[in-house]
């Protein structure tokens, strides 16, 4: 009941001017929805996703596990207990390979 009496008084009178009563309505319905978030929308989104081929990165850490992230244009190496061991990232005509500490490892020469 209090919604019908401030649509109908937001109906009457905004800032000078009259605003139809139906406009003033909405913009109250639309508040009380509750609308996705960000994270919510990237789950469900219709663009394509990022593809990369990996067939570059010729190193990789004995016994771990090979996470591809074809939008960043990396790969995660992790440990068999799941640990981060490290990653690779391919920047310019190089694949940059860093330690679990973030500190470069080695880095292969991409020449064609």
């Amino acid at each position: 009941m209090k919604q019908v009496k401030l649509c109908a008084a937001l109906g009457v009178m905004l800032a000078g001017g009259i605003v139809p009563l139906g406009q003033a309505c909405a913009q109250d319905d639309d508040d009380s929805k509750k609308k996705p978030d960000m994270h919510q929308l990237a789950r469900s989104s219709a663009l394509p996703k990022a593809e990369a081929d990996f067939s570059m990165f010729k190193f990789r850490p004995r016994g771990d596990k090979v996470i591809e992230q074809p939008d960043a244009n990396r790969i995660l190496f992790k440990r068999p207990d799941g640990t981060p061991d490290g990653y690779a990232q391919r920047r310019g005509n190089a694949v940059i390979y860093y330690d679990r500490f973030g500190k470069v490892s080695h880095v292969q020469s991409l020449d064609d």
